[in-house]
């Protein structure tokens, strides 16, 4: 898979700056202010380290992320990888940790959406979009 341009670069300045660029992105339009933080997952199938950029929230001392891929009827694959290989890397501006990644149910995923979905709106317009084929996982990481 061969990430956009726009991805791979995001996520090369978040690298090499620890945060100070990337941290907060601002959209493809420059109309966003969100943070971001820095997931590493395991390939299921290749075993060879994955990074995305992702929207988060916090929840005490976890960080929370939503597998949207924009509403597709699939997962992204790093929600996948993580399913195959709970263990991950964060990255949070310069902070690096390792961290168990699990998926929330129930009244916590509710509860969570709400959070995710007060700093990035467009995850419930993603929700209705996936509604016929899946529900979008929400993803607490846990420092381990």
């Amino acid at each position: 898979m061969v990430l956009r341009d726009w991805v791979a670069e995001h996520i090369r300045k978040y690298q090499e700056s620890n945060g100070a660029e990337g941290h907060i992105w601002h959209g493809v339009d420059g109309n966003l202010n969100v943070p971001c933080l820095l997931l590493t997952t395991k390939g299921s199938k290749s075993g060879q380290e994955r990074t995305a950029a992702l929207i988060y929230g916090q929840d005490g001392d976890n960080y929370v992320v939503v597998a949207s891929k924009g509403g597709t009827p699939e997962s992204p694959t790093w929600y996948g990888n993580l399913a195959a290989n709970p263990e991950v890397r964060v990255q949070v501006l310069a902070d690096k940790f390792a961290a168990t990644a699990r998926t929330a149910s129930g009244e916590e995923r509710t509860r969570l959406w709400r959070i995710m979905a007060d700093i990035f709106p467009s995850y419930n317009d993603y929700q209705e979009k996936a509604k016929e084929s899946r529900e979008i996982p929400v993803v607490v990481l846990q420092r381990s």
